[in-house]
């Protein structure tokens, strides 16, 4: 759902032979996967499972190891539930998804997190090969993945408190930015996401 072009559009920028597709031949035949999204989370669930596509993408992942990467909504839909709605979510990673609290902040911070910010690498990952440690991303959401085992955050940043800007555990990857709208440093990730899984 959303930013499907857009993401196209980068990849096809880089050289990479890219489809659109929810036909389950094609997706079965991928060497790797991306599950953009923009929107709710119940929506994202809902509309994967009327396309009949949560069973196969389970199966790529999972027991085939293909290699996934979920973008904004789409790494959400990794976890386990969301506090935006009642489905629950695919479960790859052992992480919920909740929304920003700003209860104990004094800041007067705005909800949806919008606009660009600096992305702090936690942990080696191939994913952010060759990106400097101050490297800025597009933003624009309201929830925000926690993860149970903390080795699952690979980067985060900060928005009244720190919350995990990418996630990764194995073939499972996840940002919570838009690299497709992140000129060269969204470019250079989804390059090491091609080439270096």
């Amino acid at each position: 759902m959303g930013n499907l072009e857009s993401v196209r559009n980068m990849l096809k920028r880089i050289g990479v032979a890219v489809s659109i597709t929810s036909d389950i031949a094609a997706i079965e035949a991928a060497e790797k996967l991306i599950l953009p999204g923009v929107g709710a989370f119940d929506a994202g669930m809902d509309n994967l499972r009327y396309l009949g596509l949560l069973e196969v993408i389970r199966k790529k992942t999972m027991i085939e190891k293909t290699p996934i990467l979920g973008i904004c909504l789409g790494m959400q839909l990794l976890t386990k539930k969301s506090e935006e709605g009642t489905r629950e979510g695919m479960g790859f990673l052992d992480a919920e998804t909740k929304k920003f609290d700003f209860s104990g902040i004094k800041e007067d911070l705005k909800i949806p997190h919008m606009g660009w910010n600096t992305v702090a690498v936690k942990k080696n990952n191939k994913l952010f090969k060759g990106l400097e440690n101050d490297s800025r991303f597009y933003f624009v959401h309201s929830y925000h993945v926690v993860c149970k085992d903390r080795e699952d955050v690979v980067a985060v940043t900060n928005y009244g408190y720190d919350f995990a800007a990418s996630v990764g555990r194995k073939n499972v990857l996840g940002v919570q930015f838009h690299p497709e709208k992140s000129h060269r440093f969204g470019m250079e990730l989804l390059k090491n996401f091609v080439h270096n899984y």
